[in-house]
């Protein structure tokens, strides 16, 4: 019997999660900030991968700020994410927990009487085992930002077990925010692995004479490599293997 075969006979249980979730590859993406664009890189990320012939699923655990349309909860990361991907599975499947307050999330949901499951945060990836190749997790807000009552982002990362991607601002202030980001990966449990950082262009270029300087700065301060650099509604600046990180 195979070692996947073995584990898919354990009964479900918390264990029986982490275990299946072993067999899965896929990366964590992160910013060192809300509105840092941590969707448009997910999405790109996820159009690369697909260009390339691989199968990508695609995962936010917990969206607020969503809006309403006919009577259903639509969070627009989550549909730019499945778009990217090329609309694999459905979009309850992509964000099953989906607030409307503007807010953290576990404050969006307590403005509709409501508390983030916890417990699916996690099982909810459980979705896409055996249905992709590699699967892209966004969070939401940093790794400090709470996610439920219970629940940082960080112990979501942590659980999961998938390298961080980290989505830093091209703009003034970046270095701080993103070495601060670093080192509470590194400083968290047991240390969170971080495959790279990404510096995005989050406004048309301007007056921020920081953003010249600051892919060169990250690049000689950041102990994880800086793997790639987005322009302003653009691509990344070169190849990265994917699949590979």
């Amino acid at each position: 019997m195979s070692r996947e075969e073995i584990i898919l006979e354990i009964p479900h249980c918390p264990l029986h999660t982490a275990l299946c979730l072993l067999l899965m590859r896929g990366l964590f993406i992160t910013g060192t900030d809300t509105g840092v664009g941590k969707t448009y890189v997910a999405a790109l990320i996820a159009r690369e991968l697909v260009g390339a012939g691989v199968s990508v699923g695609v995962y936010k655990p917990v969206a607020s700020g969503c809006r309403l349309e006919d009577g259903e909860i639509v969070a627009d990361d989550a549909l730019a994410l499945w778009e990217g991907a090329g609309f694999p599975g459905t979009l309850d499947k992509v964000c099953p927990q989906r607030f409307l307050a503007p807010l953290a999330p576990h404050l969006a949901a307590r403005e509709e009487g409501k508390r983030v499951d916890s417990q699916l945060l996690r099982e909810g990836l459980e979705a896409w085992r055996g249905e992709c190749d590699v699967v892209l997790v966004e969070g939401a807000g940093g790794l400090m930002s709470p996610l439920s009552d219970d629940d940082y982002n960080a112990d979501l990362a942590l659980d999961l077990g998938f390298p961080l991607i980290v989505v830093a601002a091209n703009r003034l202030g970046t270095i701080n925010a993103t070495l601060q980001t670093l080192v509470t990966a590194a400083a968290y449990g047991d240390g969170l692995p971080v495959a790279g950082v990404i510096l995005n262009q989050v406004t048309p270029p301007g007056d921020d004479a920081s953003m010249d300087s600051n892919l060169a700065e990250l690049t000689e301060r950041c102990g994880p490599p800086v793997i790639g650099a987005v322009e302003w509604r653009g691509g990344f600046d070169r190849e990265v293997n994917w699949e590979g990180l």
